[in-house]
C-alpha cells in the first residue's frame, strides 16, 4: 500500500522502520512502522514535523535532498511525541533562522524534552490561525487529546491537504501492500481509542473542509475516497460496532477452558451465528484482541480462576477494555474452576463498570472439564446471547 506521493510542492521526507519490534514499547509491529514528515516548498519553506531518532540520519538526508539547497523557514510541530519530535533540537541548531510553529501547549511542553532557546524563534498559532507560505497557506485546528493535549492539525488551503498528526495513522511501513482497515483499526483503538469524544470534535471541524488528501504521521497518504476513511473514524470514535459478530476471548491454563471455548463457538454457529472470532489471550497479540472486541458487537469472556481471581491475561484484557472506553456492546461470561470458581463473578464486575454493556444473565461454570451438563449450560447461554 505504498503511497508517499503528495504533489510537486509537497514532498514526503519520512522514513520506514523495519527493525522495530514493539511500537511505543508495547504494540507488536511485524510489518514495521513509518515515521512521516513532509516538506512544503513555496516562497517560504515549511517542514511538517520531524521523525523518530531511530531514523535521524535518513530524515536529514531526505530533507537536504528535497530542499535542493534552500533553507527551511518554518518547522511546524503538530505533535511532541518523540516518534515525531525527536529531531526538533537538531533541526533548530542546523537551521538557526528557522522558526518553530506550534500552539501555546506546544511551547509549554517543548522544554520538557529539549533544552532549546526559543527566544525570537517561535510562531504561536491558535484555533483557526493561518500561516502563509506564498501560494500555500496553512490553517490550524487544535486537536487536544488526539491523543496528546498539544496536538494540532494543519489544513493546506490551496491543495486541500489535511496534515492530520496521529489521526488516520496505521501500523506498517509504506512498502507493505496490506489492507488499510486492519492495521489502522488496531492502531486507532489501542492508541487513540480512549479519546473518542475528542476525535468526534476533530471530525466536526474536518467536516467543514474540502479535503483532497490526508497526510498522517504514520501510514500512507490517503488521496482517494476520503469519505471512506472519515466514515471509519466516525464509527470507531463514536464507539459503534463496525460489524456484527461474536468475539470469544479465552484465557486457559491447561487447555480445558480453551476446549470449552471452541465447543461454545461450534454451538453458536449451529444456532446461526454468522461470525464467531476466537482470541486466545494466552498467545495472541493483545492489541489485536482489543481491536476485535471493538470491531464486533458481542463479546464472550471465558477464563479460569487463578489464585482466587482471574487468570492474569484475562484481567489484563479487561483492564485494557476499561481504559480504552469499551461501550455499547453485549457481553457474556464463562468461567472455569476446579474448586471455588470465582472468575465469572470477577469478570462480570469488570464488565459492569463499562458504559452501556448489556451482560447476558446466563453464566457457564466449568468444573475442570466439559461435562454433559456444561454443554447444556453452553447451549442455554448461546440461545440467550444470540437473542440479545
Amino acid at each position: 500500500m505504498k503511497n508517499t506521493e503528495v504533489s510537486q510542492s509537497v514532498i514526503y521526507i519520512g522514513a520506514d522502520d523495519k527493525d522495530l519490534d514493539l511500537f511505543e514499547s508495547q504494540y507488536i509491529v511485524p510489518e514495521g512502522i513509518s515515521y512521516n514528515s513532509y516538506l512544503i516548498l513555496d516562497e517560504k519553506v515549511a517542514v511538517m514535523d520531524t521523525i523518530d531518532r531511530r531514523k535521524t540520519d535518513e530524515w536529514f538526508a531526505n530533507l537536504e535532498n528535497a530542499l535542493g539547497g534552500r533553507t527551511p523557514d518554518y518547522l511546524v510541530i503538530s505533535h511532541l511525541e518523540p516518534d515525531h519530535a525527536a529531531n526538533i533540537k537538531s533541526a533548530a541548531e542546523k537551521y538557526p533562522q528557522m522558526k518553530l510553529v506550534g500552539n501555546k501547549k506546544t511551547f509549554a511542553m517543548l522544554p520538557q524534552f529539549f533544552d532549546v532557546d526559543l527566544d525570537g524563534r517561535t510562531v504561536e498559532v491558535a484555533e483557526g490561525g493561518e500561516l502563509s507560505l506564498g501560494a500555500h497557506t496553512l490553517k490550524f485546528f487544535m486537536a487536544p487529546m488526539v491523543h496528546w493535549p498539544e496536538v494540532m492539525v494543519a489544513y493546506e488551503t490551496s491543495e486541500k491537504l489535511l496534515f492530520s498528526a496521529d489521526a488516520f495513522g496505521k501500523f506498517g511501513t509504506l512498502d507493505v501492500d496490506d489492507d488499510w482497515d486492519c492495521e489502522a483499526r488496531r492502531y486507532y483503538f489501542n492508541i487513540v481509542g480512549k479519546y473518542g469524544a475528542q476525535v468526534q470534535a476533530l471530525l466536526k471541524k474536518a467536516a467543514g473542509l474540502d479535503i483532497q488528501a490526508i497526510c498522517p504521521l504514520h501510514g500512507p497518504v490517503l488521496n482517494e475516497n476520503i469519505k471512506y476513511y472519515i466514515d471509519k473514524y466516525d464509527i470507531w470514535s463514536s464507539y459503534r460496532p463496525e460489524d456484527k459478530g461474536i468475539v470469544i476471548a479465552h484465557a486457559s491454563i491447561h487447555g480445558n477452558t480453551a476446549d470449552a471455548a471452541k465447543q461454545l463457538k461450534a454451538i453458536l454457529e449451529e444456532r446461526g451465528a454468522e461470525k464467531v472470532v476466537m482470541a486466545d489471550l494466552t498467545r495472541c497479540d493483545m492489541a489485536e484482541a482489543i481491536e476485535d472486541a471493538f470491531r464486533y458487537d458481542k463479546l464472550i469472556v471465558a477464563a479460569s480462576t487463578y489464585d482466587g481471581g482471574i487468570f492474569p491475561c484475562m484481567e489484563d484484557f479487561l483492564l485494557h477494555l476499561k481504559s480504552k472506553g469499551y461501550k455499547n456492546r453485549k457481553a457474556a461470561v464463562m468461567e472455569n474452576g476446579s474448586w471455588g470458581p470465582v472468575a465469572g463473578r470477577k469478570m462480570r464486575e469488570y464488565l459492569e463498570q463499562l458504559n452501556n454493556v448489556e451482560i447476558c444473565d446466563k453464566t457457564v461454570t466449568i468444573k475442570s472439564t466439559v461435562k454433559p451438563e456444561t454443554v447444556k449450560a453452553m447451549e442455554e447461554l448461546a440461545d440467550a446471547f444470540i437473542a440479545m
